[in-house]
This record gives C-alpha cells, structure tokens and sequence, in this order.
C-alpha cells in the first residue's frame, strides 16, 4: 500500500487533499471532438489553470502528457467502448496495469456501468484489475454509473450510491460518480463510499454558474473534487475554466471569487 500512497499524492492537491482530474478519453466514445484534436494546447491550458491530473488512453500519452514542460499526474485509462458499437454500456478492457507502469502513470481507471446486461463482465474485469493494482501499488479510479434495462434515472441518488459503493467493494481507492442534483443526496453518496468521491462533468453545461455551483456544492457535501472533461476542454476560455473550478476545489474559493477567473 505504501507504492499507492506515494502516487497517489502525484493525482492530488497536498494540502487540500482534493484532486482536479480532467479525462481526455473521449477519442475513443465519440471520436476527434472540439479540444481533443490539439492535445499539447488542451493539456497546456488545464495544467496552467491548476490540473491536478489528467486522464488518457495509451496512445494519446505520448501526444500529451507532459508534453507542456509542467507536471502533472497521469492516469492510464484502462477500458472503453463506442458510441456507434452496439453496446456502448459494455466497457471492455484495453490496457493493462503494468502498461500503465512502463508509461509512467501515477494511476489507472477502470469504467464499470452498474445494471447493464454486461455488468458481470465488467465486474470480473474490475476485481482482477484491483487485484493487479495491490500488486503493483497502483492507485485504482473507478468510475461508476448506474446504467442498464432496470435503471429508470440515472441520477437517482439510491442508484448513485449503489454504483459508487460497488466500486468500493471492489477495491477502488477513488470512485467518480455523477451528482446527484443537492447538498444532501450527495452528502449520503460520499458517506457510503467511503474512500474519496470526485464528481463527473456530465454533459457540457450551458451556464458557467450551473458548473461552479455543483461544484461547490459536491464540496459542501464532503465530496474531493472533480473529474470533468466536456465543460473544461470544450469551453471557450479553458485555461479561464480551469482556473475558476481548481480555485474552488483547491483553494476553498466561493462560486463568486472564483468566476473572477472568466471575466
């Protein structure tokens, strides 16, 4: 465990405790969409707005990662899927915890959608991954939805918690889950956890405020900051973006002390 603390102080903020995570995976979902298309500009504006980490597959590492001179942790994304598959729900595996060691990374995430019909595959996936991460020390970011033919809303706070709480069983020294919408329902997510919660993005938001207000509020709610792509790397200022979100969760800054950053 002593190899996961070590690298896992290089994903978080020291003196917070918080971490800034913004996933630039979303070549493989979707394809080549606004911001993912000149990675050394995005990866150089999150860093210099206070990123604590960012979050790729393989092959955009070496396009990416560091590649702005700054450091900044680096988490290996291990599983994947496409929009236009037949399954997008089933995330599969597509890289493993030692290739994430050969490349560097302080940490890996795994993708697990709790209630799809592929559900016992990615939960076989995510126990042996957990258990390669022991091995080898590395800290394990789950991220988990609640997903499938039985799920009604995907942001019922009950489902949330369910889905966050597998990820926990399972090994995961930090889970991404989506908020839940108030103080209070997300307040019962991050107790049920356990380990450290960092919330989604979800889809690019129309408002700035709407964006810092949840994340405020997932603080608030004993949440440790965010794991946010669409509403950084696609926003119109996003060195600005990324300084408005990191001053809150880094440095305590009110919603209002923090839109400073976008004026």
């Amino acid at each position: 465990m002593y190899g996961k603390n070590i690298r896992i102080e290089r994903i978080m903020d020291r003196e917070s405790g918080n971490a800034v995570i913004v996933p630039l995976d979303h070549g493989i979902s979707v394809g080549p969409i606004a911001g993912l298309t000149d990675m050394k500009t995005t990866v150089n504006d999150v860093v210099e707005g206070g990123a604590t980490a960012v979050l790729m597959h393989k092959g955009i590492v070496p396009l990416g990662h560091r590649t702005s001179g700054h450091d900044v942790g680096l988490i290996l994304h291990l599983s994947a899927s496409t929009d236009i598959g037949v399954n997008s729900n089933n995330k599969v595996l597509v890289a493993t915890v030692e290739e994430a060691l050969a490349m560097g990374a302080d940490a890996v995430s795994i993708h697990i959608n709790v209630g799809a019909e592929c559900e016992p595959q990615m939960l076989s996936d995510m126990g042996m991954v957990s258990r390669q991460c022991r091995q080898w020390g590395m800290p394990l970011i789950a991220m988990t939805y609640p997903r499938g033919p039985k799920i009604k809303d995907s942001f019922d706070p009950q489902a949330i918690a369910h889905a966050a709480r597998v990820a926990t069983e399972l090994g995961a020294d930090m889970v991404k889950c989506s908020y839940t919408g108030d103080i209070d329902s997300f307040r019962e997510i991050v107790k049920g956890t356990v380990v450290p919660v960092v919330i989604a993005g979800g889809p690019k938001m129309d408002s700035d405020l709407d964006v810092l207000n949840m994340v405020h509020d997932s603080l608030e709610a004993g949440g440790h900051g965010v794991s946010m792509g669409r509403n950084i790397f696609q926003h119109k200022n996003v060195r600005g973006m990324m300084s408005a979100v990191s001053d809150i969760v880094l440095h305590g800054a009110t919603v209002e002390e923090a839109q400073k950053h976008l004026r």
